[in-house]
């Protein structure tokens, strides 16, 4: 016997409802944070981080770092500069090294 839905029914589907466009809501709010992440990514890549100007890679013991023809500074990925110290294999490297590390 079809008739008017109950209360307890009501409240069952309205709470479907929310956790349906709290779920949607979640998966927009997620995606419109990767765009933002990948939109400054793009925006920043190979960029400066001091002058703006584009980064060339350079090669420093068969190591590729990014150099700006700018300000000339000098810039590393990560793992790099242990890279780097290991080619060297000097203790004043070694003492700077940690001074990053903290």
């Amino acid at each position: 016997m079809a008739g008017k839905p109950s209360e307890k029914e009501d409240e069952y589907f309205a709470r479907k409802d929310l956790e349906r466009m709290r779920a949607l809501a979640e998966e927009r709010r997620q995606k419109e944070q990767a765009e933002e992440r990948e939109r400054r990514k793009q925006l920043h890549y190979m960029r400066c981080p001091k002058c703006g100007d584009e980064l060339n890679e350079i090669s420093f013991k068969s190591i590729k770092i990014d150099k700006c023809p700018s300000c000339e500074g000098i810039w590393l990925d990560g793992g790099e500069l242990e890279q780097i110290l290991q080619a060297e294999d000097d203790r004043l490297m070694k003492r700077i090294i940690k001074v990053f590390k903290g």
